[in-house]
């Protein structure tokens, strides 16, 4: 773990930024006392591919279209619903 000066880090920012990412902590002090660790983010989870598909399916049981709609018709509101 790497420690440095506020006033060094403002200028080795986009370095000290590399190193979190590669996984080494970086801490920065101010006056000798450690103030702020920088650590590599975690990624955020994306629901998975089944998770999606069952919640498109749940949507899809409670909201049925009232009347039989042709292809036609239903690709002419689907390209509306894009505009």
């Amino acid at each position: 773990m790497e420690s440095i000066g506020i006033y060094e880090a403002k200028s080795r920012l986009s370095e000290l930024v590399e190193k979190a990412e590669a996984g080494q902590e970086v801490v920065i002090t101010r006056r000798g006392r450690p103030v702020v660790k920088l650590v590599r983010a975690k990624p955020e989870h994306a629901p998975g591919r089944a998770a999606v598909f069952k919640e498109i399916r749940a949507f899809a049981k409670t909201n049925r279209l009232r009347r039989k709609v042709s292809l036609r018709e239903l690709r002419r509101m689907t390209a509306e619903g894009r505009d």
